[in-house]
């Protein structure tokens, strides 16, 4: 698979050639060394969301409150700790507003960009416990298209750029991503308390909101940047710009559903892990995701 991933590199000067190949820096990091393990994951994931609901028709639904509570505060952390790594690379490096290329370098701040840019694709492989707890706790009305095509496209989105592109453009898109799940998360969390939370959880539109504006910034970022010569592979803001453009207006759909005449839907208002019909997480092309809805 890798080789015919180089083959289309270099045929169509897809990346600067010395990686072609793939980045060496990040060769023997973990996953980096071969796409196959990734799809694998990848299909036991939908073979999960296709078999997994009629697994559980039967049995009782997980009930699990510490374990969730755990794990969003967990995802919290770990978008936190991005975010900081996203907003120090782009200072540290004097990142610019409309360019800015790939440090290949093995400088310290050269590491520092790919380690977070690996960190950002690993998160997309954790996110997949979003769609099985879902399934665990018979919380099927969650299996959205968005949430299962948001899940099943970002992990091999997000590993391509680690391998090949592990830093530069693709770091606004993706601080931006980590900045909502930051509150995407803190909000499951919160509501994965209890009852007593509910007076305190007011802002679940809000989050739907942000999510969209964080598209659009994305693909205003990338339109932009397509206009600047630079040394950063312009197929991938392009690609980034169709692919933010159809999470936004999956999501405008949403909540043209949820929230119109300032009624919330019945699939809106059910909350479980990681997102109400409604909340999503978006982008490692669109910071190159939705999780359930609020990215």
């Amino acid at each position: 698979m890798e080789q015919l991933i180089t083959h289309f590199n270099r045929q169509y000067n897809l990346t600067d050639y010395t990686v072609s190949a793939g980045d060496p820096r990040v060769a023997n990091w973990p996953f980096m060394t071969s796409l196959e393990s990734v799809l694998l994951l990848t299909a036991l994931y939908l073979l999960a969301v296709k078999y997994g609901p009629g697994f559980m028709a039967n049995k009782q639904p997980l009930q699990a409150q510490s374990l969730m509570v755990a794990y969003n505060f967990f995802m919290v952390g770990l978008s936190l700790y991005m975010l900081i790594e996203f907003v120090a690379c782009g200072y540290y490096g004097n990142y610019g507003l409309l360019c800015q290329p790939v440090d290949y370098s093995r400088s310290s701040l050269g590491y520092r960009e790919a380690r977070v840019a690996w960190w950002y694709f690993f998160s997309k492989i954790i996110e997949f416990l979003d769609t099985i707890f879902f399934i665990l706790r018979k919380k099927n009305g969650q299996l959205t298209f968005l949430h299962v095509y948001h899940h099943s496209t970002m992990a091999i989105i997000c590993w391509y750029v680690a391998k090949y592109v592990p830093g530069g453009e693709k770091f606004y898109a993706g601080g931006f991503n980590v900045l909502v799940h930051v509150f995407m998360y803190l909000y499951y969390g919160l509501a994965a308390m209890g009852p007593s939370m509910q007076k305190y959880l007011w802002w679940k539109r809000y989050l739907t909101k942000f999510q969209m504006v964080q598209f659009l910034c994305v693909n205003v970022r990338c339109v932009m940047s397509l206009t600047e010569e630079c040394q950063y592979p312009r197929w991938i803001n392009v690609f980034a710009t169709m692919y933010s453009s159809s999470l936004l207006l999956l999501f405008a759909n949403f909540y043209r559903q949820a929230y119109d005449n300032g009624k919330t839907t019945k699939s809106s208002s059910a909350i479980s892990n990681g997102s109400s019909a409604g909340l999503h997480n978006s982008s490692c092309v669109s910071g190159l995701k939705q999780r359930k809805h609020v990215d």
